[in-house]
């Protein structure tokens, strides 16, 4: 056969095979025998065999790949994949509704979807074709899990236009795939997934990716980043054009007008949730025009558009075993309760948070009862109560001790406060959760120093403080149970490359009292230098946007430490970076014509590109969105500018060409 009947034949049955592949995958339903299938399958693999110049990424081959892959890159996210904030009853959504209407008036319509129990991904298609798919990560920065998500059968490869966007969904385990893991896993002796979305997880995060490929792992979409040339105007027209465009989408959205009909919808799949194939934690409802939700905006975390309705949490009856203590990074000692193992909202549990010892005095609960448990937001299970009339006489009172489990130090309470906090800053527990949250995704972000391993390198005397970390020997590490020269090379890379994160990841994972991310982020981007943090004052940080009384004091008494200094120069000398590095504020911008404006571009700009204009005006103090609303103070519009130059004009907003904007820029 010459080579140009081989390509034809090729691409043949690569479009065929696409189209078996949606068929099965996307739709659930196969118009031809397994056995045709696997014949043309077979038949494309001798041909690409002989012919190998003629594979392609979207070639059905290449669903499983090859060897496995040393790591996962990281990929920044073009738009953030932010999280939702939660409603836990119908009176916090019916309070949802009302700030919307409050914003908008009453011309408005919901899209209610099931909230899929997986892992969040972005998939980006360049030209119709899929060229990389991420996890969320922390929703700024995720990874590069292309190799996996590839083997998700019901994620095209190619799709019917030659679209470039960047769509977003959940990669999810069936319930059935679930069940036969396990039990395969059962056989072999190998620890059991807890869950299905643990399950899922974990296989996109195999660096083998035929193991990922094994899993049986399915897909639904839900939303889009970027979409280049777009112009649909609401969010229930993109979900029909990304299931005609050959994407999976889940069938059981609905739109309604009201917030009584989205009511009658939650409740609905409240009793029916257990009767799908797969896992669902919630109803996501969200604002179906696009100018509207861009009108509404978002805060730092979570649109206000959206809202992710969280399913009562489920409860079960189980024994109270025990209750043991355990010492958090900032002293306070909790208990928790040792259960008989319950199956509960989708995982076993043997262990339950029983808050403090006033609860548990309060409620009268005693070891060997009877008790209730429940998942808190169907995360984190707790003790809610005994059943007091099922004692039996043998339950045991519990009591705290007085000095600290794991140091032995005197426990305190401080004032206002109900938890037993163990103050010895050389207290082990503490220093071993300290550095569990240095290392942690939201902060430095080590991959592979996991809670385990640190555990493991502190009671092994390789690490006692956070700068110890980086000074881990390759030998030492070598010496350690289950650490070969793959994973000590990948870890001992991670650390190294933790050094260059900008300065917020240090500043959060440093664990200051009541300083979280967001905290974090404010000040790095205020003092842009370790060097300025350590020396500002109680009244330079009171003088901050959302820094309150109680943080001011917190960063005053934790920078004023002898002993935080020394590590944190200890950490400098070992080439942690102490530098802002993320977007500046604006400074000299208080007379820009962009200052506290919001901006579209929208068209082809002949001088700048996009994300050169985009950046010149977010120095000057403007904030650059993607579509027109009643809040766009200004667009600019360059060659072929479209609906969205349409829709400044029907609003009566400001309308600049490419000059007027260079004009400005330039002034």
């Amino acid at each position: 056969m010459d080579k140009q009947l081989a390509k034809e034949k090729i691409d043949a049955l690569k479009e065929v095979l696409n189209q078996y592949g949606y068929e099965y995958y996307v739709l659930d339903k196969p118009t031809v025998p397994d056995a045709e299938y696997d014949a043309k399958l077979r038949e494309l693999e001798e041909l690409e065999e002989k012919f190998p110049e003629f594979i392609t990424p979207d070639s059905p081959t290449q669903r499983i790949g090859g060897a496995p892959i040393e790591g996962f890159e990281k990929v920044r996210h073009q738009v953030p994949m932010l999280s939702l904030s939660n409603a836990f009853n119908e009176e916090e959504l019916r309070d949802f509704a009302r700030r919307v209407t409050n914003a908008l008036g009453e011309n408005f319509s919901y899209i209610c979807e099931l909230k899929i129990d997986g892992l969040a991904v972005s998939l980006t298609y360049e030209d119709g074709k899929f060229v990389r798919g991420a996890t969320r990560g922390d929703g700024m920065v995720g990874e590069d899990i292309t190799v996996n998500l590839r083997t998700v059968r019901s994620i095209p490869l190619t799709i019917k236009d030659k679209e470039t966007l960047e769509v977003r969904g959940e990669v999810f385990m069936p319930k059935a795939s679930f069940e036969s893991l396990n039990k395969i896993r059962e056989e072999k002796d190998q620890e059991l997934f807890a869950n299905p979305r643990n399950a899922a997880a974990g296989s996109l995060r195999q660096l083998d990716p035929k193991v990922a490929a094994s899993r049986n792992l399915d897909v639904f979409l839900y939303a889009v980043g970027v979409w280049e040339g777009n112009t649909l105007p609401t969010h229930s027209a993109r979900l029909e054009r990304l299931q005609e465009l050959g994407f999976k989408t889940n069938p059981e959205w609905k739109k309604y007008d009201t917030i009584e009909e989205v009511i009658e919808f939650v409740n609905y799949w409240t009793e029916k949730r257990q009767d799908l194939p797969y896992e669902i934690d919630g109803i996501v409802i969200k604002i179906d025009d696009l100018n509207q939700q861009e009108e509404l905006g978002v805060t730092a975390k979570s649109p206000r558009w959206s809202i992710a309705y969280k399913f009562p949490a489920e409860e079960v009856v189980t024994k109270l075993l025990d209750i043991e203590l355990s010492v958090g990074r900032t002293g306070v000692v909790t208990p928790t309760g040792i259960l008989e193992p319950v199956r509960i909202a989708g995982s076993t549990v043997g262990r339950a948070s029983l808050h403090n010892e006033d609860l548990i005095r309060e409620q009268d609960i005693r070891i060997g009862d009877t008790v209730v448990v429940k998942k808190a937001g169907d995360i984190i299970p707790k003790v809610v109560r005994a059943v007091k009339e099922q004692r039996t006489g043998e339950e045991a009172e519990f009591a705290m001790p007085s000095h600290c489990p794991a140091c032995n130090t005197e426990l305190v309470r401080l004032e206002e406060e109900v938890a037993l906090r163990c103050i010895n800053p050389n207290c082990p527990a503490q220093l071993i959760e300290g550095m569990i949250h240095f290392v942690s995704r939201n902060a430095m972000n080590i991959d592979g120093l996991g809670e385990k391993l640190v555990m493991q390198l502190f009671n092994e005397g390789l690490v006692h403080t956070i700068p110890d970390l980086y000074r881990l020997e390759r030998e030492k590490l070598l010496e350690l149970e289950r650490m070969g020269e793959k994973s000590v090379s990948n870890l001992l890379n991670a650390i190294e490359a933790s050094k260059g994160n900008s300065l917020e990841k240090l500043v959060f994972g440093l664990g200051i009292r009541f300083i979280g991310e967001k905290a974090a982020q404010i000040l790095s981007q205020e003092f842009e230098t370790m060097e300025r943090l350590q020396r500002a004052t109680y009244d330079e940080f009171v003088a901050i946007d959302e820094i309150g009384e109680k943080m001011a004091d917190s960063l005053e008494q934790y920078f004023s430490e002898d002993k935080v200094n020394a590590m944190l120069q200890e950490l400098k000398d070992l080439g942690v970076n102490m530098e802002y590095t993320g977007p500046k504020k604006a400074t000299g911008a208080e007379d820009s014509p962009f200052m506290d404006i919001t901006v579209v571009l929208t068209g082809k700009l002949e001088k700048l590109s996009r994300n050169e204009a985009k950046a010149k005006i977010e120095a000057l103090g403007g904030k650059v969105t993607g579509s027109v609303s009643k809040k766009t103070g200004l667009v600019v519009a360059g060659e072929a500018a479209g609906s969205k130059y349409d829709r400044a004009r029907e609003l009566g907003i400001t309308i600049w060409n490419e000059e007027q904007l260079l004009e400005a820029l330039d002034g």
